[in-house]
């Protein structure tokens, strides 16, 4: 699942192949781009902002992707046989004399001018493995609204960029409370450890082909994906539950035993709690 983490190692791979070098190829199969031609430019950097990718071309020109669920970016050496996926979900190929790099189901493909990245990654919050990071504004824009549930807070890119659901999940469990308890109820000092322990997390990930957040040998996570399977720490089952409201899957894990706070009940669908002065909310 695409989380900081791996959007960090996707513009590391994209960087080492491209960078510095010029398109032989350019191939962007949306309708809107597809008569756009990036061949004879050189590609300046591939820059990971958050869970986006900023591919940045000479002349101005940034490519904007975003992986979400399913999106991903393959690398290949000239003359090797393409494997990330059927033709049909190619939606670029970017070209250079000894690499490819091919694009496949991306749900968001859009070359826009530089100087406006910000219109597509202005309004995310500090990013846990970017430049911008600064826990202490991330703190801050979690906790101006109290009230809001810390699983769906965590999520939330315009309060710190780069968390989904795995993150989610396993940073509730290391700080011992459920992700349905609100932001405002976190114990002081837990409070305090939550931007410290996110941050931990990604970076100590961003190098690995395997997420591992116990730092156990073939025990990689605590809570996420183990359901019905017993607790890393006490031995009680792992529960699930939808998180949200509704519009997205967004399956939630905790132990029952380690992590105090409130919980679904048994079956209950998913709730929003309705805000008198909504603010826009963003999971991209």
């Amino acid at each position: 699942m695409p989380e900081g983490d791996t959007v960090w190692q996707a513009a590391s791979r994209l960087h080492g192949a491209l960078a510095g070098k010029v398109l032989t190829r350019s191939d962007l199969r949306v309708p809107k781009y597809a008569t756009a031609d990036l061949t004879g430019r050189v590609v300046l950097d591939v820059t990971p902002r958050g869970k986006h990718l900023l591919t940045r071309v000479e002349g101005g020109f940034t490519l904007h992707s975003h992986l979400r669920m399913e999106g991903a970016w393959k690398v290949f050496a000239n003359g090797q046989r393409w494997s990330g996926g059927p033709a049909h979900q190619i939606r670029a190929v970017l070209g250079t004399h000894d690499r490819t790099a091919v694009g496949y189901r991306l749900p968001v493909l859009e070359l826009l001018r530089t100087p406006d990245e910000e219109r597509v990654v202005g309004h995310l919050g500090p990013d846990l493995l970017g430049p911008d990071w600064d826990p202490d504004q991330a703190l801050a824009n979690l906790l101006a609204d109290p009230a809001r549930a810390l699983g769906e807070a965590l999520l939330d890119q315009r309060n710190l960029a780069g968390i989904g659901n795995v993150y989610k999940s396993e940073l509730c469990f290391l700080l011992g409370v459920t992700p349905w308890l609100p932001v405002g109820a976190l114990p002081a000092d837990r409070t305090a450890a939550l931007p410290i322990f996110a941050k931990k997390l990604l970076e100590a990930n961003r190098d690995r082909p395997v997420r591992i957040t116990t730092g156990r040998s073939g025990q990689a996570l605590f809570a996420y994906g183990r359901a019905g399977r017993p607790c890393l720490r006490c031995g009680t089952p792992i529960r699930v539950a939808d998180q949200g409201d509704g519009s997205r899957e967004r399956p939630t894990y905790w132990c029952p035993a380690c992590q105090s706070g409130p919980v679904p009940a048994p079956g209950s669908p998913p709730t929003r709690r309705v805000r008198t002065h909504p603010r826009p909310r963003s999971t991209d």
